[in-house]
């Protein structure tokens, strides 16, 4: 893989500082040429990509050396401490969500659009544009869905690094996360089988000269307890056995192991089985990596201090009488900040035309926020300054990703979005209009590859939705229509009349997959036009205020968007509702965990129904991420596998060690 020729100008230093006085308006570095029709696979275009030297792309941000940390030739860590300088010297850029209408089985493209948007804004309309995606989970990409660095002639590469392991963020936080679930348990197990003078006499050892002190991770708990002694032999016995002495309710322990892959085996394990542990079993269960608190928190921190305060307050159980229990009355914090100590920064990687792309944090929308990092959406404004554009992703639907968007994101980063892009294709909407289902591996129906109007028509009530959703948010919307080979043109007008009803500014047609940035140029110049008439952002609201009860918020959310006509609460749900109320986590705001395929909590649900129960099965309490995550019915929080994978399709020529068959 090569770089492309560039010209002097392009690979100097002081280019990239003219360039970063003018941070609104830069030339691409790459322009793209050769595209094949029909379009090779993503794998193909992207291994046939001349990728530029991370450096270069780096200098033409305006970055310093010292303002990133290179991961080989094509990917870099950026410091999350630039965001003042550059702001300083900038200014900040338009903030632009790409969000999408509830999608099929295989995808509407939202990723390609977003990567497609990327480069028509800067390879073709100079404007300066940085993309801030997130992170791929490698459950997905050996599952059914594949990858998530777009597709086609709109992509981020290379596209093997960016699927497969990136810079090691997400194994960093299983690792972080896996630590903590191992100090919950085994500290549980300490306590049961101690009695208390020896149990503080292992916390608090004596050193060689028969002193004791406490460490610096045990201030949080000293504090929490009221204790202000600096010697530990001073305590009180009751001050030491509460110090020792966590108390965890160990039937309650709502902190799981996680891994970055789909096994729907370890949805439910019993642990503690071996004859080592003394019979101290307990059932619980894995998620998956990027629905771990811990990736939560990475997406919503805004610097390491931030980042550790929160990993310091998430909640793993509660005690015996009912107060939490947190990662600081466990001492961990410092060692689990340490863990995270790279991962904070996000990856400066490239479009398929030299576009700067800032991938970072992976949580999926519909277990998890949804989001890339407001650490990358920070850093992206401040690298393209005032007249520039971020276009950061919101994962799935408008109905999950764009809401928590606005009310978990923007409420915890004080940002305002100055539009918002929902992403729409005629496949989609003809399944919401009541055609056949869509499955993976399955060949699409005829009403899917032929013309069918009368379909499209009854589906666009599922875009119609979207958009009055977004506007409720007082963002105003573009629609992209990311066009197949096989729409038809009175397809389309249907789509852009129904758009144009609802309230969208625009509704452009899109073929960034075939043709690269030239295919979107027609979307950024309508994302610009919404975004210059909202300079301000003034009119962005939030959907609910922190002081709502948690029910009001759940209701708000299922009543107003969703649009259902009430919501059941389990018993389990109900407990939880006034144990964090009586907590103090009642202020936090809600992120719904829900089918991405429906409005409603049932997937085969289509269209904009209207009139159902949303079921709520369970609450779990994010304080470190600064939410609580309502469970709509039995939702698994990691998925399974097909019957045929995508992984059937991987693997590696042992002599060009080249990937094969990533998709």
């Amino acid at each position: 893989r090569q770089a492309p020729a560039l010209s002097p100008s392009q690979a100097t230093m002081g280019n990239a500082q003219s360039l970063s006085r003018n941070a609104a308006k830069r030339k691409s570095l790459v322009k793209l040429t050769n595209i094949i029709a029909p379009v090779p696979s993503d794998l193909d275009v992207a291994q046939a990509a001349a990728v530029v030297p991370i450096k270069i792309v780096a200098a033409a941000c305006g970055l310093d050396e010292t303002d990133y940390e290179p991961y080989g030739h094509f990917k870099a860590k950026v410091s999350e401490k630039v965001v003042a300088k550059l702001k300083a010297e900038r200014g900040e850029g338009y903030y632009v969500v790409v969000a999408g209408i509830n999608p099929t089985p295989l995808g509407e493209g939202k990723s390609t659009t977003t990567i497609g948007l990327a480069q028509a804004m800067g390879a073709h309309l100079n404007k300066a544009c940085v993309a801030c995606i997130r992170q791929p989970s490698m459950g997905p990409t050996f599952g059914i869905k594949g990858g998530a660095a777009g597709g086609g002639y709109s992509q981020v590469i290379p596209m093997e690094e960016m699927n497969l392991h990136l810079t090691g963020d997400i194994h960093a936080i299983g690792v972080a996360n896996n630590l903590l679930a191992a100090a919950i348990d085994t500290r549980v197990f300490h306590e049961l089988t101690q009695k208390d003078d020896a149990l503080f006499d292992r916390l608090c050892p004596k050193k060689k000269d028969g002193t004791r002190a406490f460490v610096v991770s045990m201030s949080k708990r000293l504090k929490k307890l009221g204790i202000t002694a600096t010697d530990p032999d001073v305590l009180t016995p009751a001050e030491k056995t509460a110090f020792a002495r966590l108390n965890i309710d160990r039937e309650k322990i709502s902190w799981r192991r996680v891994v970055d892959m789909n096994d729907r085996f370890l949805r439910k394990i019993t642990v503690g089985q071996s004859d080592t542990e003394k019979g101290f079993t307990r059932e619980t269960g894995f998620d998956i990596t990027v629905a771990s608190e811990i990736m939560a928190v990475l997406a919503m921190t805004t610097s390491m201090a931030d980042m550790e305060e929160r990993l310091g307050n998430m909640v793993v159980a509660p005690d015996d009488a009912g107060n939490p229990v947190t990662a600081d009355d466990l001492g961990i914090t410092g060692a689990l900040a340490a863990l995270m100590r790279d991962a904070i920064k996000p990856t400066l990687m490239q479009t398929l035309e030299g576009t700067p792309v800032l991938v970072h944090a992976g949580p999926f929308a519909n277990i998890a926020s949804g989001n890339s990092s407001i650490i990358a959406d920070q850093i992206g404004r401040s690298m393209v300054g005032t007249g520039g554009f971020v276009l950061t992703e919101a994962g799935f639907g408008a109905d999950i990703g764009l809401e928590k968007f606005m009310n978990l994101k923007c409420r915890s980063s004080g940002m305002k979005p100055h539009a918002a892009v929902i992403v729409a294709t005629v496949r989609a909407l003809k399944l919401h209009g009541g055609g056949p289902p869509v499955s993976p591996g399955k060949p699409l129906a005829h009403s899917y590859t032929n013309e069918d109007v009368a379909l499209v028509q009854a589906g666009v009530s599922n875009l119609v939705r979207h958009i009055q959703n977004t506007k409720k948010f007082g963002v105003p919307v573009v629609v992209a229509m990311n066009m197949f080979p096989t729409d038809t043109a009175a397809e389309h007008a249907v789509i852009r009349a129904a758009a144009l009803s609802a309230g969208a500014d625009d509704c452009v047609l899109c073929t960034h997959h075939a043709e690269g940035g030239k295919g979107a140029v027609a979307l950024g110049e309508a994302v610009v036009a919404a975004c210059e008439k909202n300079e301000a952002a003034a009119g962005f609201t939030l959907l609910y205020p922190s002081e709502c009860t948690i029910k009001e918020k759940i209701e708000k959310i299922a009543k107003e968007l969703y649009r259902a006509g009430d919501v059941s609460y389990s018993e389990e749900a109900e407990a939880k509702m006034k144990l964090f109320t009586a907590q103090g986590f009642g202020h936090l705001p809600i992120c719904m965990a829900k089918t991405q395929y429906s409005f409603s909590h049932d997937a085969n649900l289509k269209g904009a129904p209207e009139g159902f129960t949303i079921p709520i099965g369970d609450l779990r309490c994010s304080a470190g991420a600064g939410f609580l995550v309502a469970l709509v019915g039995a939702f698994p929080t990691i998925p399974g596998l097909p019957t045929r994978p995508a992984y059937y399709e991987i693997g590696i020529d042992p002599v060009t060690e080249q990937v094969l068959g990533l998709s």
